[in-house]
């Protein structure tokens, strides 16, 4: 797909692709019945949802940063229909769409160590060894999810997978941080909890604007419009109402750029006063740098 492109003051970011896949509704919606969440999106015959996996791109002075790099390309056949993928893993494509080859990515940035977001960390080498993809970069994660990742429990151990973040340490690429922290002048991270106990969004500030990709604090914009929707592979759900009530008021005040991972309908947006009394708020969708230019 093209790459979806806003401008963040002097900063320069991109939405990429690394393929859809569907997902069952509830998991999704968690406690939220489908007759509510199906007006919002529409369900196939066996339950399950399409989402996007955004990946993002921020172009600075200090060389590009990648944040999440999806499912990659070492999924077998049968791991690919289980996690029901239906466009393949496509992001050093899309890199190379925007000129970028795996040695130029400066950063990764890794919002969490679930399998989705971080498969492409690694390659299989020649000899089938997992190997960093993005061989001279620094990949940023936090201690404690580095922590939950390395020592699975029963619910988690299906979306941690060692051959995607171990070799990034044995290579010496892995930087682990404790807590928010300042990656370049325009570019930090911010522990988010809740999708995990250690998730983190990005934040870009740029020439007085701001723009914040979520990862999974709230993939989707009609989380942030209504905090009780919380998806069930949420592991600390009424952390993550919180999470989001504190993002949506700080994105409020800043007029911030909100950029949604899984949201092929709504990409990227503002958050607003709702026009009526059930609708408190609501995410106002935002046209990218590309499109204003040719309006």
């Amino acid at each position: 797909m093209t790459p979806l492109t806003y401008q963040v003051g002097a900063c320069r970011v991109h939405l990429i692709s690394d393929g859809a896949y569907l997902t069952d509704g509830g998991g999704a919606f968690g406690l939220v019945p489908r007759l509510m969440w199906e007006k919002i999106i529409q369900p196939d015959p066996l339950n399950r949802i399409l989402l996007e996996l955004y990946c993002c791109v921020i172009e600075t002075d200090e060389g590009p940063i990648l944040v999440d790099t999806g499912h990659g390309t070492k999924l077998p056949q049968k791991r690919q229909q289980q996690f029901g993928l239906v466009k393949p893993p496509q992001l050093i494509e899309e890199l190379a769409g925007l000129g970028l080859r795996p040695a130029d990515i400066r950063f990764v940035i890794n919002t969490h160590l679930h399998a989705d977001h971080c498969g492409g960390n690694t390659r299989y080498d020649a000899d089938g060894h997992p190997v960093p993809t993005f061989s001279r970069a620094t990949y940023f994660v936090q201690r404690l999810e580095l922590a939950d990742a390395a020592y699975p429990n029963e619910r988690t151990r299906n979306t941690y997978f060692p051959e995607n973040f171990l070799p990034l340490a044995d290579a010496g690429r892995l930087h682990v941080f404790s807590g928010d922290a300042q990656i370049t002048p325009q570019v930090r991270v911010q522990v988010t909890p809740g999708h995990t106990r250690a998730h983190q969004v990005v934040v870009i500030e740029s020439q007085g604007e701001t723009a914040i990709f979520l990862g999974d604090a709230a993939g989707l914009a009609v989380y942030l419009e209504r905090l009780a929707w919380v998806p069930a592979f949420d592991v600390e759900p009424l952390v993550s109402i919180e999470t989001k009530r504190s993002l949506r008021a700080w994105a409020w005040r800043r007029e911030a750029l909100l950029l949604f991972q899984h949201d092929g309908a709504l990409p990227a947006g503002r958050i607003a006063p709702g026009d009526n009394e059930n609708a408190h708020w609501r995410v106002t969708p935002v046209a990218t740098a590309s499109s204003i230019q040719q309006e």
